[in-house]
């Protein structure tokens, strides 16, 4: 599963990212990799969350307004928990 995937290549990149040598990086490069290992971070728990929804049979569904996200959402973020509209109310909300 797709899903499954994704965790699988997070958790191998939060390893390599996590496991660099800090001796050998500059603190730009030490601030670039704690950006990344956090967004990776992000992802993995929205996938895990994904995941969860999956076994619960609530994913597909917005888990905000209940509609049924579409498959091309999915397709392209398998890991989406929330429709377009809702997915935008909340980011302008931030």
């Amino acid at each position: 599963m797709r899903l499954e995937m994704m965790l699988d290549d997070l958790d191998r990149s939060i390893g390599v990212l996590t496991t660099a040598p800090s001796a050998e990086i500059t603190l730009s490069d030490a601030d670039r990799n704690r950006a990344m290992i956090e967004a990776a971070s992000r992802q993995r728990q929205a996938v895990v969350a994904a995941l969860s929804r999956l076994d619960a049979g609530t994913y597909g569904r917005c888990v905000d307004c209940g509609v049924v996200v579409p498959d091309g959402r999915l397709e392209a973020r398998p890991e989406a928990a929330r429709c377009i509209g809702c997915q935008s109310r909340r980011e302008r909300r931030r």
